[in-house]
């Protein structure tokens, strides 16, 4: 009977080594799986983040384009016109 006793206390102190090792492994996969949501995190961010400088770019490039077209525009209006009147004083009005 006293074996069977120390025969019990044996394999409830594995069941106990094994119950941490067991909580030990799930602290450390709470953990990695902490770090993995802050990578995805981070890189939801970051992705957000150039998508909006991206925008911003491309604004930029628009802004720019239009500007440049806007010159263009009025310089061939001013160039109609003036042609326009140097036609209209060529002809005496």
């Amino acid at each position: 009977m006293y074996h069977k006793t120390i025969k019990g206390l044996e394999t409830i102190i594995d069941v106990q080594e094994k119950i941490q090792d067991m909580m030990k492994i799930a602290g450390e996969t709470n953990t990695m799986i902490m770090e993995m949501e802050e990578t995805i995190l981070k890189t939801s961010i970051n992705n957000r983040m150039t998508n909006a400088t991206n925008i911003l770019e491309i604004f930029e490039d628009l802004r720019y384009l239009i500007q440049s077209n806007m010159k263009d525009w009025v310089y061939q209006i001013q160039r109609r016109l003036a042609n326009e009147l140097d036609a209209y004083s060529k002809r005496g009005n």
